[in-house]
């Protein structure tokens, strides 16, 4: 087992292409603890070349109340009126505090993302 820091584009293929070949290794043998530090040494690489940016809130409860076949009437059990609703989807009105804690419960979008500004 000989690894290295992944420090640009070449090495991070190198470590993808011997992950593979030891994806199935055993837990508690050399292998396994190879596959368990290139892992880690892999997934620091992504998330310092490769950052994943949280979504908008309003295309985030957009794409939810989608996956759930939810319409915007259905919405309005959750934040309030019919009306209120529309406001927030087309960015009239901001997210208050009570709706964060509402939406983040019903359709279990984090939190996270629901507090940014938009």
């Amino acid at each position: 087992m000989k690894i290295s820091p992944i420090r640009n584009e070449k090495d991070y293929q190198k470590a993808l292409e011997r992950l593979e070949v030891i994806f199935d290794a055993k837990l508690g043998t050399p292998k396994g603890d190879e596959l368990e530090i290139l892992s880690i040494l892999i997934d620091r690489y992504e998330n310092e070349h490769f950052p994943i940016e949280m979504p908008d809130p309003i295309e985030a409860i957009k794409f939810r109340m989608d996956q759930m076949g939810m319409k915007q009437k259905d919405l309005a059990a959750v934040v309030g009126f019919k009306s209120r609703v529309s406001e927030i989807l087309n960015g009239k009105r901001k997210l208050t505090l009570n709706m964060i804690r509402q939406l983040n419960k019903t359709l279990r979008i984090p939190t996270e993302v629901l507090v940014q500004d938009y």
